[in-house]
Formats: C-alpha cells, sequence, structure tokens
C-alpha cells in the first residue's frame, strides 16, 4: 500500500513591524507629500521657543492659560468648519453666525429670563437652523457654498445688530455660562481628568492594535504605540502641573489656579468628532464625498445629504463658539462673532493640516491650527506690536501652510501616493 505524501507550500508571513521600519514608513510618507500636522507642529515649537526667548514671561502659568482661553472660541468654531473644508466647500458665515447665536443666547438670558440651559439649547438650536438652510441653498439648489456663505456674512451681520437693538452690549450676569471661559477646575479634579485622558487613549490604542493584528493587518510596532500613549501623559502632566500653580497676583483677593473649565470642554468635542469622522460609516462618507463626489455618488451614498450635515455641524459649532466668546466678553455687542473671528477659524483649520481642496483633514487639525494662532496673536502683544502687524504676520503663516498644502498635494499627485 503506497501513500501519498503532500507537501504544503510555505505561507509566506508577513515581516513583523519594527520601529525602524515604522519610522522609514512615515518618512517615505512624508517624502511623498503627505505631511500631515507635522509643519503645524513643528511651527507651533518654534513659535513658542521664540516667544519664550524674547519675553521669558511668555511660559508664566497666567499666559499659559491665557492661551486657553484665549483660542478656545476660534478652535471650536474652527472644528466644525474643518468638516464644510473636507468636502471641498467653504463656509464664510461661520464667524457672524456665532454671533448670532451669542445674541440669542444673551437676550433670552437678559430680556426673558430664560435659564441658561434653555438659552444655550436655543443658541444651539439657532445654529443648526442657520446650518439647515445654508446646506439646503447649496446641496439642494445648487448655490456655490461661496455665494450662499459670503450672503449669511452679511446677512448675520445685519441680525446680530438687530437682536442687540443697534448697537447696545448686552452683559451676561448667569453664573454658569460665565464660568466656562473665566473658572478653572479644582486642582484635584484637572488630575483626575488628565490620568482618565491617558488611561482612555491608552484603552483604545491598544485595542485598535490588537484587532488590527487579529484581522491579519499591519499593526505599528508596541514600542511606537507606547510612545505616543507615553507623549501624551507627558504633555498632559506638564500642562496640568503648570496650570495647578497659583496664577493670581494678590491670593488674599482671589485664587487662580487650576486648569480652566474650557479646556475639558474641547477635550470632549475633540474626541466626539474624531470619533465620529474615524469611527462611523457617516465620517467615511464625508470623506468619499470629499474625495470623489461622483464615485461616492455611484457607490450609492446620499451626497445632497452629507453636504447639508457638514454645514449643520459647521454651523453648530459656530454656536458653541459664540457661547464661549460671550463668556470670555462677560457680554455680546456688534463685534461679536465679527473682526477676524472668521478668518482666525478658517486660517486654524488650514493651518493646522486640513486641506482647502477636499478630502484631507483632522478634527484635531483645528486644535493645532488654533494653538499657532494663538501663540502668534499672545506672543506679539506681549512683545508690543501693533494689531496691524499681527494680521501681516498671522496672513504670511496663513498663506505658507495653503502653499504647503499645495505643494504636497502635487507632490503626492507626481509620486502616484494619492
Amino acid at each position: 500500500m503506497t501513500s501519498t505524501a503532500h507537501h504544503l507550500e510555505p505561507v509566506a508571513v508577513a515581516p513583523k513591524p519594527t520601529v525602524g521600519s515604522h519610522v522609514r514608513d512615515y518618512l517615505g510618507r512624508v517624502r511623498g507629500g503627505d505631511l500631515g500636522s507635522l509643519p503645524a507642529v513643528l511651527g507651533l515649537i518654534v513659535l513658542c521657543v521664540f516667544f519664550a526667548v524674547m519675553r521669558p514671561v511668555f511660559f508664566s502659568a497666567g499666559n499659559f492659560a491665557n492661551l486657553f482661553t484665549q483660542g478656545a472660541a476660534v478652535i471650536i468654531i474652527a472644528m466644525g468648519l474643518i468638516f464644510v473644508l473636507l468636502l471641498g466647500e467653504i463656509d464664510l458665515s461661520a464667524g457672524f453666525a456665532s454671533g448670532v447665536c451669542a445674541a440669542v443666547l444673551a437676550q433670552l438670558m437678559a430680556e426673558q429670563g430664560a435659564p441658561w440651559y434653555v438659552a444655550v439649547f436655543a443658541a444651539i438650536a439657532t445654529g443648526v437652523v442657520i446650518g439647515l438652510v445654508l446646506g439646503f441653498l447649496v446641496a439642494k439648489v445648487g448655490i456655490p457654498s461661496f455665494v450662499v456663505t459670503l450672503a449669511g456674512f452679511l446677512a448675520f451681520q445685519g441680525t446680530v445688530l438687530l437682536l442687540i437693538k443697534g448697537g447696545t452690549n448686552v452683559s451676561i450676569r448667569d453664573d454658569v455660562i460665565l464660568a466656562i471661559a473665566n473658572n478653572n477646575l479644582a486642582p484635584v479634579l484637572g488630575w483626575v481628568l488628565a490620568v482618565l485622558g491617558v488611561a482612555g487613549y491608552a484603552v483604545v490604542t491598544l485595542l485598535s492594535r490588537r484587532r488590527r493584528a487579529a484581522r491579519g493587518l499591519v499593526t505599528e510596532p508596541l514600542a511606537v504605540a507606547v510612545g505616543r500613549i507615553a507623549a501624551l501623559a507627558v504633555i498632559l502632566g506638564i500642562a496640568v502641573f503648570v496650570l495647578n500653580q497659583e496664577r493670581s497676583r494678590n491670593v488674599v483677593v482671589v485664587s487662580l489656579k487650576g486648569v480652566p473649565i474650557v479646556v475639558p470642554i474641547i477635550a470632549a468635542l475633540l474626541i466626539i468628532w474624531t470619533f465620529v469622522l474615524r469611527r462611523t460609516a457617516y465620517g467615511r462618507h464625508i470623506y468619499a464625498v470629499g474625495g470623489n463626489r461622483e464615485a461616492a455618488r455611484r457607490a450609492g451614498i446620499n451626497v445632497d445629504r452629507i453636504r447639508i450635515s457638514v454645514f449643520v455641524i459647521c454651523s453648530g459649532m459656530a454656536a458653541m463658539g459664540g457661547i464661549v466668546a460671550a463668556s470670555r466678553a462677560n457680554s455680546v455687542d456688534a463685534n461679536t462673532g465679527g473682526s477676524n473671528v472668521l478668518l482666525y477659524a478658517v486660517g486654524a483649520a488650514v493651518i493646522g493640516g486640513t486641506s482647502l481642496f477636499g478630502g484631507k483633514g483632522r478634527v484635531l487639525d483645528a486644535l493645532l491650527g488654533g494653538a499657532v494662532i494663538a501663540v502668534i496673536d499672545n506672543g506679539m502683544g506681549l512683545m508690543g506690536l501693533s494689531s496691524g502687524q499681527k494680521f501681516v504676520f498671522t496672513g504670511v503663516v496663513l498663506l505658507l501652510a495653503a502653499g504647503v498644502d499645495a505643494l504636497s498635494r502635487r507632490r503626492a499627485a507626481a509620486t502616484g501616493t494619492r
């Protein structure tokens, strides 16, 4: 009786990624034009070092806390704008939309005596309605977003004046609203939130890596994942330590220490919208429509619904930004949401790494770009430079960011990485 020997072909196993190969892959992507947030991070480091050398008070605990409250409203509005930019659209009305929503908030509390939660709900609902109207005109009527939102820019500017009766200043006296941008967490609570943030990030990172490995997908080296977790722990640890220092010049009168309340609000929005973009079918549809609208339509995605929804998100986030701005100013006036708010918000998104051409961007870009703008504004103020000089320098930085985006896309097209 003979037996037939069956020789099985050896199965090729993908080499296990190492730190070296991971670094080489990253450098390859950078050379191919995929810069991501690298320019913003490098720019932020250079600016911080420069201003710290020129004005040592820049890194004081008081100024560090001021950076967060100074850039909070712009960062929140920029988070919403990123959703519109991902589709290659633009919303020029986001600044004054935030002013309209802030005016609704202030008038309801000052004139109608509404409790803060009713006023906040009404302000955000106003933003949602604004977004629905803008999105409908863009997606269904077919008017270019530039024209629609430019009209909104003018109309909402007038609406703010009408809501606050011409040019009066409507004061905000509600303690809850005022606390958003003016009060701080207890020092212990700041440490608790930092530990929870690092622990949550570690769980998500390691579980994601484990799931990819179980599916046979390429995973980043464990050392790289642990390194990112450790880096976040160090950054949050230093930030909380500095913010927990006493910042008051007269402790007898008032004590100022702890993480500003607006910081965990921004962190929560960052987590929520990052999850939406990266972990949901809706988020994938946004990237698909932004990358190729016709291909997305043929794939069965309701493109019009996606286009309307991003304007709703943008205006809703503008409402939240308006509430934060009103809290910081303790009032609402004709300039709320105006001046440089829109320019800074768009600049924050672009400087952070979001493409003006659609299909590329993250919510984190708003935070990084907003930090760059806040550092420029704050640092140049400490140096005693004029507003005109600030605008010129910020404009140059924005132009550089847009140029880097255009050049990186051209490089990516030439190398076939996109």
